[in-house]
C-alpha cells in the first residue's frame, strides 16, 4: 500500500480510482464495510482502491482542546488500512485553509482534477466542504455532471446499534471491552514506549511491570485487564492495571503491565497492548501485602481468561 501525505505529491491521476473519504478513527466494522465496497468496485473497473483521510483529526483543528480522544493514532490507522487491503491512502494535512475549501471546489479541483476519481463510496451521513455544505445530493449531482458514480453505504448495526467511532469511545471509556470489540472487529489496542517506573512492582510486590508512556489517546476505564502484549513480532500475555495506584496515593494515571514469566528489560522499547477482558475495578488496599495477594488472584484470573494453563514463557509468533 502506498501512502501519500500531501496532495502536492500527486503528480498525475490514479488509474481508475475508486475513493472513500473520512476520518476513519478506529477503522471499525462500519469503515471496513466501506473499504470492501471500494475494493469490489475497483476490481470491477480495473482500478485502484483509495482512501482519503486527514491528519490531524479535523475536530482538533476546528475545536482546539476539545477534539475526541483517538481510538487509533495515525500510524495504527494506516497499518489497519493496509491490513484491509487498500491500494493507497491519501493522508491530507488538515488545517483551516483546507477547511475553507468549498464543496464544489473540493470535488472539481481535488477529487476529479487531481485524483481523477471514477467512483466514490461514502457513508449514508457523508458531508464535505466548507462548513459541511456539501451533501449526498450535491455529490450525486456533481458526479452526474463530471462523470463519476456515487455509491452510498448504509449503517452497520450490532444489536440494533449503529457502529460508530463515538460509540466505541464511550464503550472503551466505560470499560466495556467486549462490546467495543464487537464494533471494532478486533480487540481494542493501545501502544507506547516502556518507561522506568517507581520500582515498586518487582521490589515491593514481587511482580515486575512494564510501564507505558501515555499521552492523550483513548484508554480504557481505570481497572485491571487481561491483555495480550505485542513486542517485536511476538505476542506475550499479561495483566494490566490502569489507574492511580490508590494504595500508594499516586496523583498521575499510569498504565502498568505484568507480563507473565518475562524477565527481559524492555525499557525504551515500544509495546502494544490488546485488551481482552476487564477483571475488576482499581481498589485501595490497606497495605502492600493485601495488594500483592490481589495481584496474584488477578494473574490467575487473567490466565484463565487467556486460556493459559501452565506457567512457562508464554508467547506465540506473529506479526505485532
Amino acid at each position: 500500500m502506498s501512502v501519500i501525505f500531501s496532495l502536492d505529491e500527486i503528480k498525475r491521476p490514479f488509474k481508475n480510482p475508486v475513493l472513500t473519504i473520512g476520518n476513519f478513527d478506529g477503522v471499525h466494522r462500519g469503515h471496513l464495510g466501506l473499504f470492501n465496497k471500494v475494493k469490489e468496485r475497483a476490481k470491477a473497473i480495473g482500478g485502484q482502491s483509495i482512501v482519503m483521510t486527514f491528519e490531524p483529526h479535523p475536530a482538533k483543528v476546528m475545536r482546539p482542546g476539545n477534539g475526541p480522544l483517538l481510538i487509533t493514532p495515525t500510524d495504527q490507522k494506516l497499518e489497519l488500512m493496509e491490513q484491509a487491503g487498500m491500494d493507497a491512502v491519501i493522508c491530507v494535512p488538515f488545517n483551516r485553509a483546507f477547511a475553507a475549501v468549498s464543496a464544489e471546489d473540493f470535488v472539481k479541483k481535488i477529487l476529479v482534477g487531481k485524483i481523477g476519481i471514477k467512483e466514490m463510496v461514502v457513508g449514508y451521513d457523508y458531508t464535505f466542504g466548507y462548513q459541511r455544505q456539501g451533501n449526498l445530493e450535491l455529490l450525486r449531482k456533481m458526479g452526474h455532471e463530471l462523470g463519476f458514480l456515487v455509491h452510498v453505504i448504509g449503517p452497520i448495526e450490532i444489536d440494533h446499534t449503529p457502529v460508530s467511532s463515538t460509540s466505541i469511545r464511550q464503550l472503551v471509556q466505560a470499560g466495556q471491552i467486549k462490546a467495543a470489540k464487537d464494533q471494532l472487529g478486533r480487540d481494542f489496542q493501545i501502544s507506547g514506549k516502556v518507561v522506568p517506573g517507581q520500582g515498586r512492582g518487582k521490589k515491593l510486590l514481587g511482580f515486575p511491570t512494564a510501564n507505558l508512556s501515555w499521552t492523550d489517546g483513548l484508554y480504557p476505564k481505570p481497572g485491571v485487564y487481561a491483555v495480550r502484549v505485542l513486542l517485536e513480532g511476538r505476542t506475550y500475555y499479561g495483566v494490566t492495571n490502569i489507574g492511580y495506584n490508590p494504595t500508594f496515593e499516586n496523583q498521575v494515571l499510569t498504565i502498568e503491565t505484568h507480563i507473565f514469566d518475562f524477565a527481559v528489560n524492555i525499557v525504551d522499547k515500544t509495546i502494544k497492548l490488546e485488551f481482552v477482558e476487564r477483571i475488576r475495578d482499581e481498589k485501595n488496599f490497606g497495605n502492600p501485602g493485601e495488594l500483592k495477594d490481589q495481584i496474584a488472584l488477578d494473574i490467575d484470573r487473567a490466565k484463565e481468561i487467556l486460556g493459559i494453563k501452565e506457567a512457562k514463557m508464554f508467547f506465540r509468533s506473529g506479526k505485532g
